[in-house]
């Protein structure tokens, strides 16, 4: 089935996000497999992939490099075996002097990220079998980038020169997952309407408020503005309609019992507020899921909302 076809089929869509946390993706990877594990026996046996029931999956970060996986077919064994054998490599922490020498396509992570998914795969390839929403931001422009192989999409006109189909996978997921101070930046050179080309530096999507892509994913699902070029055959709303699973990789609120304000100084802060914005932007999109939808599982988000 293309990709076309599972978009406007008819049945209730199936949504998949899974957020950031470096390393911790090992943490989603065996939920999701319990997932796997559990739907197999009904569908396809030991060929069934997430890919065959899920028709949208989104993710953030650590989440980009496991949707992506997902989409293009792999099994959560297939995934973890990769984080289980390379991710000492993917997420330690680079030395100053080793992120200055490093080049933008030879470091660990950029490597290992070419292998999986190839050199000339590109974001709007065959071999994508479901649609995948990322998560980056766009250091040079300063703004969140939130891109979908919808091939209905404005962006995603073959007609265009900068058309966003054709990017490499493996440097979009690279970019989302270019957490600052871990990795460097990752640059994507773009073309523009007049056939010029520009660079862009682009780092973790986990830095922006969609650090929890479930939302967005619902959001770029159903708005019929990123349905641009068929607005009808945007998704529609409701539990009937509509299945949208979220995992996460676990939290830890970095409460300081006893801080004095004299402690609060510029390092302090420095170090602290971009954690805290994360978390308090898990939390947001988290609470608009639940608030939109019919939540069926969930921990409690706090005492008052429950």
């Amino acid at each position: 089935m293309s990709l076309i076809e599972r978009i406007e089929q008819s049945g209730q869509k199936k949504l998949l996000a899974i957020d950031g946390g470096g390393i911790r993706g090992v943490i989603a990877l065996e939920i999701l497999k319990r997932i796997e594990d559990t739907l197999r026996p009904n569908h396809n046996g030991d060929n069934f992939r997430l890919s065959d029931y899920f028709d949208y999956i989104a993710g953030t970060s650590t989440g980009g490099i496991i949707a992506a996986g997902l989409a293009v077919g792999m099994s959560v064994a297939e995934i973890l075996e990769f984080y289980q054998s390379s991710g000492a490599q993917m997420f330690v922490k680079a030395r100053l002097l080793e992120r200055l020498r490093y080049k933008f396509d030879s470091e660990p992570l950029a490597k290992k990220l070419k292998g999986v998914f190839g050199p000339n795969t590109k974001f709007g390839s065959n071999d994508v079998r479901t649609l995948l929403l990322l998560v980056l931001r766009n250091a040079t422009t300063d703004s969140p980038w939130v891109l979908s192989n919808n091939p209905y999409a404005k962006y995603n006109d073959g007609r265009r020169s900068d058309c966003n189909l054709n990017l490499p996978l493996w440097q979009l997921v690279r970019a989302s997952t270019a957490a600052p101070t871990y990795f460097p930046p990752e640059v994507i050179a773009l073309t523009g309407p007049k056939g010029r080309e520009r660079q862009f530096v682009f780092v973790d999507g986990g830095v922006t408020m969609y650090n929890n892509p479930a939302f967005q994913m619902f959001m770029m699902a159903t708005v019929d503005r990123y349905w641009e070029r068929k607005p009808d055959a945007r998704w529609r709303v409701g539990v009937d309609n509509m299945l949208v699973v979220s995992v996460g990789t676990g939290t830890t609120p970095d409460v300081r019992a006893g801080l004095e304000p004299e402690q609060m100084h510029l390092l302090f802060n420095a170090t602290s507020i971009p954690s805290a914005l994360m978390f308090a932007a898990s939390n947001e999109q988290d609470l608009l899921c639940r608030v939109f939808g019919n939540c069926r599982a969930g921990d409690p988000i706090d005492r008052e909302l429950g």
